[in-house]
């Protein structure tokens, strides 16, 4: 081959790396969540009764729950996993057929710790959220000034569909969510001192998808950070939660995020009950140098995991992201 071809050769190399380069890579899919716990069998064995879609397996040599596309992935530890200080990696949680069904089943199992409701800071609580005043506009939850509202309206419970949760092994906390067409693994919910912001880094380093029906302007450094909102119930705490829903999707797998409860700075997710989770991608190597070009932060250098391989990242608050190579 001449040397004219040969550079001609070498000319379109370089404009094809330049098209792959500009091209942006495809949104990844969710894999797994990941979790510490003292006995993963045990761990396995508990939600396999509590959702019964999930089954018992394996994956790259760790013992794991399969949750129809998602895996729930276990380490052994031989301590019990911290769950304080707060990480920004808060619960998790399933879709369910008939969430007072589900509750029925829960109240009969002495395994199953169920975690009230608060309904106002004053007492009072629920299992289920459609067992108190519904929410308000679009929110899953109501203000002081709103409860007094529907107290002064007769507003009452709809007693249908709603959410409830659930202490699980290790301390990990889990939302069963219903009523739904069927049982699956649905979400990971995070906490974040500001939602948006945490969103809008996923949509530009991750190329992640927002859910239907979020805020529909688009999200910039400059509007991102918004006032905070007005505690609301129900809530887990007696004290209310920070209601500001923002949320991506990977497959149909929500990462959804609420405001943080306090100023605390949320602690790194790795060694906690609830470790990391996973996107699965279909060549590792363009995305760890788009995420090196972009200055995220690795926390890994890329590794064997199984017959595959994986690196891990850190996410706006601290929490641990592995990407998992699928071909």
């Amino acid at each position: 081959m001449n040397a004219f071809k040969l550079r001609g050769l070498s000319l379109a190399l370089v404009l094809a790396s330049a098209a792959t380069a500009q091209a942006p890579l495809p949104t990844p899919g969710f894999h797994h969540l990941h979790l510490n716990s003292v006995d993963p069998g045990a761990a396995i064995d508990f939600y396999v009764r509590q959702f019964p879609s999930t089954v018992t397996s394996s994956f790259a040599g760790r013992p794991a729950l399969k949750a129809g596309n998602v895996w729930v992935l276990f380490t052994k530890v031989n301590a019990p996993p911290p769950v304080e200080p707060q990480t920004a990696l808060w619960h998790f949680g399933w879709h369910v057929v008939d969430v007072h069904q589900s509750l029925t089943l829960f109240q009969q199992r002495a395994e199953v710790h169920l975690l009230p409701l608060y309904t106002t800071d004053e007492g009072g609580s629920v299992f289920v959220s459609s067992d108190t005043w519904p929410g308000f506009e679009g929110s899953l939850g109501r203000t002081r000034a709103q409860i007094a509202d529907a107290k002064a309206k007769g507003i009452q419970p709809t007693h249908g569909a709603g959410f409830g949760y659930i202490q699980g092994p290790d301390g990990a906390i889990i939302e069963y969510q219903g009523n739904m067409p069927v049982e699956r693994f649905n979400h990971v919910h995070l906490f974040e001192k500001e939602p948006f912001c945490a969103q809008l880094w996923y949509q530009q380093h991750l190329n992640a998808v927002p859910p239907a029906g979020t805020r529909h302007e688009p999200l910039t450094e400059a509007n991102c950070k918004v006032p905070r909102p007005e505690l609301s119930w129900p809530a887990l705490e007696r004290g209310g939660m920070l209601r500001q829903p923002a949320g991506v999707t990977f497959s149909d797998v929500a990462i959804t995020w609420h405001v943080q409860p306090n100023e605390t700075p949320l602690a790194p997710s790795r060694g906690h009950v609830l470790d990391h989770f996973a996107l699965g991608v279909a060549d590792l190597d363009p995305w760890i140098a788009k995420l090196r070009h972009e200055g995220v932060r690795f926390l890994t250098k890329p590794y064997r995991l199984g017959d595959t391989r994986a690196v891990m990242i850190e996410g706006p608050s601290r929490e641990a992201i592995e990407l998992v190579e699928i071909k």
